[in-house]
């Protein structure tokens, strides 16, 4: 068991935890709980510091679009978009909802509409109290201040008057020709200036002031203020789901539209003529209504865990493009001097270009070949597929994993024409000993030897892609991680900062088990027994 475990630890690249085994099982505690100490114990006080700087720093750190977020409001805010993925997927069962299981449904949502409209009135009532009391708080604490900005204002104003005015009758009575008297003149403005930027800031500091104040007379208002907003939020998720389970659902809409099918059938039956032939009509819409709303779903619009999934279907398409394309010409260079001199150009002077430049290029092309996706009998196959229709592939998804492709085949071309090249010329000797043709030589010799340089390769192109990847989706406005982000961004709401501060996160931690994916394939393939990078 202890061999299994360090073996499936050594195998994911999780090699920290080997120590924890060892402990487990009673081998040199001291020595194992050193090696916890250091790969372990230190990296997550390092944490706890970087946590700590992070709060320190969101206090001083003021934009246009407010403070930087700190972690407790980066919670907060990954709260919010789980939450919003959360009632999303409720109300797309809602939507599908029959029978029993539907009545159950809309019972519990009426009920917890009616609590929280109790809830709401309570809420109400003590906003009200608590705004009334921060006016109060804030009439006692403002009215000195505000004195003191105006009586400042004042002075300052007079002040400054009566220096302009001493500076107009200084220069009327400068004779002409006077370059004493007008150095002087220009001595005096400078120090005018000087005294203006003073003063300016001595107003500056007095109104930062009276707005400090203002701003923290109001914490019980802002938190009644935010469970308001949090209630009235659910109230609104939960009227849209009493109507998706009541007039809105799919059930209710087919029973609506099967009973005027029979209408328009009885109708048929009665009729004769050109009645007749308007009511067979009647029966044709119908038919097909019914049949339209029985394909239906629920229009759920994206959220990010769907975003995140559709990246990373975007990600591996790209990767697994670029990599049928590198894999192939990087063997060919490996095995012949004359392909790699072919090919350094075209891989020394593409290599560097950046996927802004390839997107545009890439978004020209395919809108080319897919000017219409609802009419393109690819992207339809792509769209009925069971699993992969859901993603909605569309000219924007396709350029974005070209781009991938395009930017993070490189790495992998050459790490395999490096592997391939440097394969033991004792191995190659072998073969030929043994008469092996070309292609046992290649798979039974010549790629075993280069895996570990190939799955170097490939793991750096995997992430030079994920990297690229949230470019190319924030350009082309590709649904997926970037485009979250530039919504976010363009947004203006009071959570947008720190829902990107919690794509920050979520970003790294994809790639980092992006990584770990390909350790784990590397591990799996690879006899070389090379440590996996941290």
């Amino acid at each position: 068991m202890k061999y299994t475990l360090i073996k499936a630890i050594d195998v994911a690249g999780l090699n920290f935890l080997t120590p924890v085994v060892l402990l487990c099982y009673g081998e040199e505690p001291a020595k194992q709980l050193r090696e916890i100490g250091r790969y372990i114990v230190l990296p997550l006080l390092a944490v706890a510091v970087a946590v700590g700087v992070w709060v320190l720093v969101a206090e001083r750190i003021q934009t246009k679009s407010g403070k930087l977020p700190n972690p407790a409001q980066t919670w907060s805010a990954a709260s919010a978009i789980w939450t919003f993925h959360l009632r999303e997927e409720d109300k797309a069962d809602a939507y599908l909802a029959e029978g029993s299981n539907r009545a159950q449904m809309l019972d519990e949502t009426e009920a917890r509409l009616a609590k929280l409209e109790a809830a709401a009135g309570i809420i109400e009532s003590k906003l009200s109290s608590s705004q009334a009391d921060a006016s109060a708080a804030v009439d006692a604490k403002q009215s000195p201040a505000e004195a003191r900005v105006a009586k400042a204002t004042a002075e300052i104003t007079r002040a400054r008057s009566r220096r302009e005015e001493a500076l107009l009758r200084l220069a009327q009575k400068l004779p002409a020709g006077s370059p004493e008297g007008k150095e002087q003149l220009v001595g005096y403005v400078r120090a005018h200036e000087a005294k203006k930027q003073l003063e300016r800031e001595e107003l500056k500091a007095l109104r930062d002031q009276l707005a400090a104040q203002q701003a923290g007379a109001k914490p019980e208002v802002e938190r009644w203020t935010r469970l308001q907003s949090s209630v009235a939020e659910e109230q609104q998720y939960l009227a849209k789901k009493a109507d998706l389970l009541a007039g809105a659902n799919r059930a209710a809409r087919l029973d609506r539209e099967k009973a005027q099918l029979t209408e328009a059938e009885q109708e048929l039956l009665a009729a004769t003529g050109a009645d007749a032939l308007a009511a067979a009509r009647r029966v044709e819409r119908a038919e097909g209504r019914i049949a339209s709303v029985a394909q239906s779903a629920y229009a759920q619009p994206a959220t990010l865990p769907f975003q995140t999934k559709r990246s990373v279907l975007c990600v591996f398409c790209g990767f697994l493009l670029g990599s049928a394309i590198a894999i192939p010409i990087g063997i060919l260079c490996g095995l012949s001097k004359t392909v790699m001199a072919m090919a350094t150009p075209f891989i020394a002077l593409l290599k560097p270009v950046s996927p802004i430049v390839w997107l545009p290029v890439a978004l020209i092309i395919v809108s080319g070949f897919i000017p219409d996706p609802d009419k393109n009998p690819l992207v339809q196959k792509l769209w009925a597929l069971p699993w992969m229709g859901d993603y909605k592939i569309n000219p924007a998804f396709i350029a974005s994993a070209i781009t991938v492709a395009l930017c993070s085949l490189w790495a992998t071309m050459t790490n395999t024409a490096l592997g391939v090249a440097s394969v033991d010329k004792d191995h190659l000797n072998v073969a030929r000993v043994l008469r092996l043709g070309f292609w046992d030589r290649l798979f039974k010799i010549v790629l075993p030897s280069a895996l570990p340089l190939m799955f170097a390769g490939l793991r750096i192109s995997l992430g030079v892609g994920w990297m690229v990847l949230i470019a190319a989706e924030l350009l082309s406005s590709s649904e997926g991680i970037g485009k979250f982000v530039w919504d976010q961004f363009n947004n203006g709401a009071s959570d947008s900062f720190a829902k990107m501060v919690v794509v920050v996160f979520e970003v790294g931690v994809v790639g980092l088990l992006l990584d770990r994916v390909m350790i784990v394939f590397q591990r799996l393939v690879s006899f070389d027994g090379a440590p996996a990078a941290i």
